[in-house]
């Protein structure tokens, strides 16, 4: 069901969405595109042009990746009204925990926790510095739904990212910036194609046993189906926009009812 666009929502807004050239990332660049927000993002490889977007080349699992986002963020835009921080993922094979190094581990540290951390630090004080803000951290089920398959390092470094965040948020809503967490379930991205051939590599089978495999861990999802990426981008944009003044320090799980608790 789509959904109708106040393209004036963000007008005047500077939005920094992490990790925008595809899936979830490249679905909120276009939402807030779509409000009339000047959006930045950054990834390790240049996408095609995306209209009216900057773009900024950078690691943003390294300090001077982060470093560099920042400082484009602060020279082209301004600074940044909204940061939206989409980038996660997961590269660890399938094999349970003997399967993750310290290489492994440290990687989706990097990827999962600290990136989200650096950009903070870096420029949630310019926020403070005028009263006002907001920041969307995205996490995710596996957080309280970990695959002991899969996702082990993936599910603590998102589970560390929810604490910190409501660590934040009790700092940070004195000060007028608003910090609010989205937990997906499984999203239909061009990630989710790759995490399932290398559970297929990991384990044989086909691609259709890997997914069977997922779902399994996952107790299924009683909607039928995964969210699409715009999904998860209205939510976000949600929690970024006036209409949720009032909403701080709290997680939205987007997840078609996998989590079964309350």
């Amino acid at each position: 069901m789509s959904i109708k666009i106040d393209p004036t929502e963000f007008a005047g807004k500077r939005v920094l969405v992490s990790a925008g050239t595809k899936g979830a990332g490249r679905a909120t660049v276009d939402r807030f595109l779509a409000g009339g927000a000047r959006v930045i993002t950054a990834a390790r490889v240049a996408p095609e042009p995306i209209e009216g977007v900057e773009f900024v080349r950078a690691d943003l699992t390294t300090a001077e990746g982060g470093e560099i986002v920042a400082k484009a963020a602060i020279e082209r835009l301004g600074g940044v009204d909204i940061l939206a921080h989409v980038l996660g993922g997961s590269t660890a094979p399938g094999g349970g925990f003997v399967a993750l190094t310290d290489e492994l581990w440290l990687s989706e540290l990097n990827l999962n926790l600290l990136a989200t951390v650096r950009l903070d630090r870096l420029l949630i004080p310019q926020m403070i510095e005028r009263g006002g803000g907001a920041v969307v951290h995205v996490t995710s089920i596996q957080s309280v739904l970990p695959l002991p398959e899969s996702t082990t390092a993936y599910a603590a470094a998102k589970a560390a990212l929810r604490t910190y965040s409501k660590s934040i948020s009790k700092e940070l809503g004195p000060k007028g910036v608003r910090v609010n967490v989205v937990s997906p379930g499984w999203i239909m991205t061009e990630s989710t194609v790759h995490f399932l051939e290398r559970l297929q590599a990991a384990n044989g089978g086909t691609i259709e046993d890997a997914r069977k495999l997922v779902l399994d861990g996952l107790g299924g999802i009683p909607i039928g189906r995964a969210a699409e990426p715009s999904e998860v981008a209205d939510l976000i944009a949600y929690l970024a926009s006036d209409r949720a003044a009032a909403i701080h320090g709290a997680e939205f799980v987007i997840d078609g009812g996998t989590v079964r608790t309350v």
